[in-house]
């Protein structure tokens, strides 16, 4: 068992909100669901919790009614090691939600995303304060980062 499991707070689209996860990220499945029963508080046979695992991360969403939302104060970052990934990640996880610049976007449940291409954070601390300038004014004009046009920025004379 992992020390530290991020616990997401739903309304009620816990079941809804694991299975999409669990659809766009590889080597990802369902752990094990529990529903309440007639003692609620929720409606018997509904989710209670599901645990779930993304590419080895494992994940606990609830259904807790609607106390809570999800602000851009959390948020998870997904590296990426190409530009396919970061096109797949990207267009999966905004879809029904909202885009915003530098990788960062929500999903269709309000749930906080970077998309974030590795080499970005090699180009930024190569040690050269000029470079690095580059591709962070670079990377502040886009949503969806491109990796093309970062390292472009980078090698720029």
């Amino acid at each position: 068992m992992q020390k530290i499991t991020p616990f997401l707070w739903f309304d009620n689209q816990a079941e809804e909100a694991v299975n999409f996860y669990t659809s766009v990220f590889k080597n990802s499945k369902i752990l094990s669901i529990a529903r309440y029963g007639e003692a609620g508080p929720g409606p018997a046979g509904a989710v209670m919790t599901a645990n779930f695992e993304l590419n080895g991360q494992e994940f606990v969403a609830l259904n807790g009614g609607p106390v809570f939302k999800f602000t851009e104060a959390v948020s998870f970052v997904v590296n990426c090691e190409t530009q396919a990934e970061v096109d797949h990640y990207w267009e999966k996880l905004s879809e029904g939600g909202e885009t915003s610049r530098c990788g960062w976007l929500k999903d269709k449940f309000g749930l906080s995303w970077q998309i974030v291409p590795t080499v970005l954070g090699e180009l930024m601390s190569a040690g050269d304060p000029e470079r690095a300038n580059r591709v962070t004014q670079a990377m502040l004009q886009m949503d969806k980062l491109d990796i093309g046009v970062l390292q472009a920025a980078y090698e720029q004379a």
